[in-house]
């Protein structure tokens, strides 16, 4: 079935470049291909991220992917120092404290990127 395959993720970008400097440069993904139309980058264990050309971009604000990391606040850190701004929330069920919320089974942040897709990055509690 399905649930036996990776899976790889397609955000939409009206502006591929600036795509290309946010998910290459800022996030440090290595580009796998590029074409005139679309980048795919290399993720970890063997998954990857696609970022394609489109002529609406994203109109939605819920997160369209998510990482799963070993050390949030480690990775919150190395993001603000390659320019990533970290978002912050203040909502019924959900505030973050210096970018990080504390869901009680993990810890979340959450960036965009230039094309408004929100991406997660979530450290479970062991």
């Amino acid at each position: 079935m399905l649930g036996d395959y990776p899976i790889n993720p397609v955000l939409l970008a009206k502006d591929l470049e600036a795509a290309r400097d946010f998910y290459h440069v800022r996030l440090g993904l290595a580009i796998l291909s590029e074409g005139a139309d679309d980048i795919v980058f290399h993720c970890g264990r063997g998954t990857r991220l696609e970022i394609t050309r489109s002529t609406t971009g994203t109109s939605d604000t819920q997160t369209q992917a998510t990482w799963f990391v070993d050390d949030l606040r480690a990775e919150v850190a190395e993001l603000r120092t390659r320019g990533v701004d970290v978002e912050d929330y203040d909502l019924p069920g959900l505030k973050t404290v210096d970018g990080i919320a504390d869901l009680g089974f993990a810890w979340a942040a959450w960036i965009v990127d230039p094309g408004a897709n929100a991406l997660g990055i979530v450290q479970l509690r062991s």
